[in-house]
C-alpha cells in the first residue's frame, strides 16, 4: 500500500555518535512502519501481519541514548551535585546520636529556638504553652513519620520553593504541604480535597486545575503548587497577615473575618483562636510544630528515612505528542511501574492523553528521558501497533462467541477499569448487558465477549491444575512481612528488600492498585 504522505523522524538511538533519521510512512487511516535502520546492537523484531499495519515489538531497555548527549547529561548531573543550590548536606546530616527525642527540650530551651524562628521567618512564632505541649508529642509519637518526610522532601521542596519564590510566598510555607497530606500526591480526604496542598474542586478551578476523566492536576506537584502559591497570595492579600492566611487557607476567609468580628476585631491569631472551627484551631500550632520539627530535627536525633533516595534534580519531563499508557512506557524503556506512577500521579488512569489545546508532559528520571527523547519515533511507532491490535467492538448482526465469561462486579470496579481488562471499549460492555448507564453494583454479572476473555476461560483449567504445584514451589521461599507505615508506597517497599518489584508485592499480597493502609502487613517472599 502506497503511502499518502511521509514525516522524517527525529533521531533514533544506535550505538554510534551520531544519530540516524529514518522516514516513517503514514497512510490516512493508520501508520505503516517502512524501514527503521538500527544498529546490530539493538535488533528490532517487525512482524508483517495481514493487516496494512506492521507490528512492532520493543525488547524492554534496548533503546539506547546518544552517547555524545548522555555524557553532556552525566557532567551536567556532576555540576549540580556540586552547587550550593542543591547541596544538602547541612540540612540532612549523617546519622549521630543525640540522645532521645526530648532530651534537653526544657522550656527556656524551647522558648530560645522559637524566638530564632521568629526571627528569620514572616510568621508571628511565638512561645505558647499549647504549641510546647504539640512539639513535645510530636517528639514522643512522629519521629518516623517526620523522617519519611525529611526523606520525601529532598524531591518535593525545590518544586515547592520555586513557586513559591514566584508569588513572594515565604519558603517555610513548604511545611504547609506535609500537614495538608504528608506529601502524598494522590491524598484524598473525606470532603474530596485531593493532592498535595488538598484543593476542594471548585477551589482548583478557580486557580486553573484542570479535572478530567484522565487528569486530575490538583494531584500535580507542579501545578498544585503554583496554584497554592497563587492562593496564599492572594489570601495574605486579604489579611496581610501569614498566620491568618494559614487559617484562611484551613477554613476559608469567611471564617476567619467571623472569629475576628467574634474577638471584637483582634487580628492577632491566639486571640481569635478560640472563635475558629475546631480543626483550624489546631491547624497553625500543628504547622509551627512542623516548622519546628524540620529546621530542629537534627538536635533530636531525626535524620530522612534513606529507603526514599530520589532527588528533585535527578528528573526531568518530556511533552508527550500521542496518547500513551503507563504499560506501553514500562514496556519500551523498561522503567518500574511503581516509579513511573510516583513521578506522574496526576494521570488518573495511567494514560497520558494528547488532548488538543493541552500539553500534558511525563516525569522520568534523567536516564530515562535521554532514552525516550532520542527513541520518540520508535517507541510512538510502537503505540501505533499496540493500539491497532486492540479488538474493534462487534458488529451488530454479528453472533458473538458462545463462550463468553460472566464477570462479576467487585468493589472499586468501574467500565473503564473492566474493559482494558478484556480488551474491549466501554460501549461493547454497555451493549453486550443493556446497560443505560455506566453505574455498576457490587455482584452485578457482566457477560464479556473477547478473545482475552475466551483465552482466561480456556487456560482456567490449566491454572487450577498447576495452582498446587505453585503453591508448593512459592512456600519454599522464605517470607518475611512488612507492616505498611504512614507514607509509605509500593515503589518504596520494594526498594526496601533485594530483587522485590511492584509486581512482586502486588502478586504475592492479592494487591489489585496501589493503594495502601497503614497497619496493612505484606508477605515478602525471598
Amino acid at each position: 500500500m502506497a503511502p499518502q504522505e511521509s514525516i522524517v523522524a527525529d533521531t533514533i538511538a544506535t550505538s554510534k555518535p551520531k544519530s540516524l533519521i529514518d522516514t516513517i510512512a503514514v497512510s490516512k487511516s493508520q501508520m505503516a512502519i517502512d524501514t527503521i535502520p538500527v544498529s546490530k546492537s539493538q535488533p528490532l523484531n517487525i512482524v508483517h501481519s495481514n493487516a496494512d499495519i506492521k507490528e512492532i515489538s520493543l525488547p524492554i531497555m534496548n533503546l539506547q541514548d546518544d552517547p555524545y548527549l548522555a555524557d553532556i547529561d552525566r557532567r551536567w548531573m556532576e555540576l549540580v551535585k556540586r552547587s550550593e543550590a542543591y547541596e544538602t548536606d547541612d540540612f540532612y546530616p549523617d546519622n549521630q546520636y543525640y540522645g532521645t527525642a526530648t532530651d534537653g527540650l526544657t522550656t527556656e530551651v524551647l522558648k530560645a529556638r522559637l524566638e530564632a524562628l521568629n526571627a528569620k521567618t514572616p510568621f508571628n512564632v511565638e512561645y505558647n504553652p499549647i504549641l510546647e505541649d504539640l512539639i513535645k508529642r510530636f517528639l514522643r509519637s512522629r519521629t518516623k513519620v517526620v523522617a519519611a518526610m525529611m526523606a520525601k522532601s529532598k524531591y518535593y521542596f525545590p518544586i515547592f520553593e520555586e513557586k513559591l519564590d514566584l508569588y513572594d510566598v515565604p519558603l517555610e510555607m513548604k511545611y504547609l504541604a506535609i500537614v495538608e497530606s504528608a506529601l502524598q500526591p494522590k491524598a484524598r480526604s473525606r470532603a474530596g480535597a485531593t493532592g498535595l496542598w488538598q484543593f476542594m474542586y471548585h477551589t482548583g478551578k478557580m486557580y486553573k486545575l484542570d479535572v478530567s476523566s484522565y487528569v486530575d492536576e490538583r494531584m500535580d506537584p507542579i501545578a498544585a503548587s503554583e496554584a497554592a502559591a497563587r492562593h496564599l497570595a492572594d489570601l495574605h492579600d486579604m489579611f496581610d497577615d501569614w498566620d491568618l492566611a494559614l487559617a484562611a487557607y484551613n477554613s476559608g476567609a469567611g471564617n476567619v473575618n467571623k472569629a475576628i468580628r467574634r474577638a471584637g476585631g483582634k487580628r492577632n491569631y491566639w486571640n481569635i483562636r478560640p472563635y475558629l472551627p475546631r480543626e483550624t484551631a489546631s491547624y497553625v500550632p500543628i504547622f509551627y510544630a512542623t516548622l519546628y520539627m524540620f529546621e530542629y530535627g537534627q538536635e533530636h536525633a531525626i535524620f530522612p528515612d534513606e529507603s526514599m533516595t530520589l532527588n528533585h534534580y535527578e528528573t526531568d519531563s518530556i511533552y508527550i505528542r500521542k496518547t500513551i499508557t503507563f504499560d506501553q512506557i514500562e514496556k519500551a524503556t523498561g522503567i518500574d511501574a511503581g516509579l513511573l506512577e510516583l513521578l506522574n500521579p496526576s494521570y488518573k488512569l495511567n494514560i497520558i492523553p494528547k488532548v488538543e489545546g493541552k500539553n500534558y508532559y511525563l516525569v522520568l528520571p534523567r536516564e530515562y528521558i535521554g532514552i525516550f527523547a532520542q527513541n520518540e519515533p520508535l517507541i510512538y511507532a510502537y503505540v501505533e501497533s499496540e493500539n491497532a491490535k486492540r479488538e474493534k467492538p462487534l458488529p451488530e448482526n454479528l453472533k458473538v462467541n458462545p463462550d463468553a465469561i460472566t464477570y462479576r462486579v467487585r468493589n472499586g470496579d468501574y467500565l473503564g477499569k473492566i474493559a482494558r481488562r478484556y480488551g474491549v471499549s466501554v460501549r461493547s460492555i454497555m451493549r453486550w448487558n443493556n446497560l443505560r448507564s455506566t453505574k455498576l453494583r457490587i455482584g452485578q454479572r457482566l457477560k464479556i465477549y473477547s478473545r482475552k476473555a475466551a483465552a482466561s476461560k480456556s487456560k482456567s483449567k490449566s491454572k487450577s491444575k498447576s495452582k498446587s504445584k505453585g503453591k508448593k514451589s512459592s512456600s519454599k521461599g522464605k517470607k518475611t512481612y512488612y507492616t505498611v507505615r504512614s507514607g509509605d508506597t509500593l515503589w518504596e517497599i520494594s526498594k526496601k528488600f533485594r530483587n522485590v518489584s511492584v509486581s512482586d508485592l502486588k502478586r504475592w499480597n492479592n494487591l489489585r492498585s496501589n493503594r495502601l493502609k497503614v497497619g496493612t502487613r505484606l508477605k515478602i517472599v525471598n
